[in-house]
C-alpha cells in the first residue's frame, strides 16, 4: 500500500514538473495534455487518475510556484534582524517584487492563471499564499512599535496584498520589466513606509 501511494506522489509530481516546463515555455492554450503526459513519462489514465482536467493540473502548478514564491519571501525576511521589523518587511517586498521579473513565475502566475482558473479563484489562491505573510510582517512591526495599531489587520492586510498584485501586473506586463520594478519598489515601500508610527 505504501509503495502503491508513493508510485502515484511520484506520477503526480512527474505531471506536475512537466506541465510546469510547458506552461512556462508556451503558456497553457499552447499546451496540450498529450505532451504533458509524454514529457513527464506517463499515460492519459495516469494523469486523468491524478487531476480532474488539464485545468485541474494547472491549478497544481499554480499552488506549486505560490509556495516556493512564498517560502523564498519567508526566508528572506526570517534573514533580516529579528529586532528590526521595518527590514524584515521590506525584505520581503523586495524579494517578491524581484519574483515578478523570473519568466516562468510571471507566464503561469500573472499571465495564465487569472485566465485560467478566473479571477476569483486566482485571487483565493493568492490570499491563501500571501496573506499569512503580510498579516505576519504587518503584526511584527506593529508589536515592534514601529507601525500604526489603529486600522484592522484584517482589511489592512488585503489592500497591501491587492497592491503588491497591481505592482506584479504592472512589472510582468512592461517592456522592461526589470525597468518596472526599479520604478515600482520605492512606490510600494513608500506606501509601507506610510504605516510608521
Amino acid at each position: 500500500m505504501a509503495k502503491q501511494a508513493e508510485r502515484s506522489e511520484s506520477t503526480r509530481a512527474s505531471l506536475i514538473a512537466a506541465a510546469r516546463e510547458l506552461f512556462a515555455e508556451r503558456g497553457y492554450a499552447a499546451v496540450g495534455t498529450p505532451e504533458i503526459v509524454e514529457r513527464a513519462g506517463s499515460s492519459r489514465g495516469a494523469m486523468y487518475h491524478q487531476f480532474k482536467d488539464k485545468k485541474d493540473l494547472f491549478r497544481a502548478v499554480y499552488e506549486q510556484v505560490q509556495q516556493e514564491t512564498l517560502q523564498e519571501v519567508g526566508a528572506t525576511m526570517a534573514q533580516a534582524p529579528a529586532t528590526d521589523a521595518m527590514a524584515m518587511l521590506e525584505a520581503g517586498l523586495h524579494n517578491f517584487l524581484l519574483s515578478c521579473v523570473d519568466t516562468e513565475r510571471v507566464r503561469i502566475t500573472l499571465i495564465d492563471a487569472p485566465s485560467v482558473l478566473g479571477w476569483q479563484e486566482w485571487r483565493a489562491v493568492d490570499e491563501k499564499y500571501g496573506l499569512g505573510l503580510v498579516v505576519a510582517g504587518l503584526q511584527a512591526g506593529i508589536q515592534a512599535g514601529v507601525l500604526r495599531d489603529d486600522l484592522e489587520i484584517r482589511p489592512l492586510s488585503l489592500m497591501i496584498l491587492s497592491t503588491l498584485g497591481e505592482a506584479a501586473m504592472f512589472i510582468a506586463n512592461a517592456e522592461d520589466p526589470e525597468l518596472a520594478r526599479t520604478q515600482t519598489e520605492p512606490v510600494v515601500m513608500a506606501l509601507i513606509n506610510g504605516l510608521r508610527v
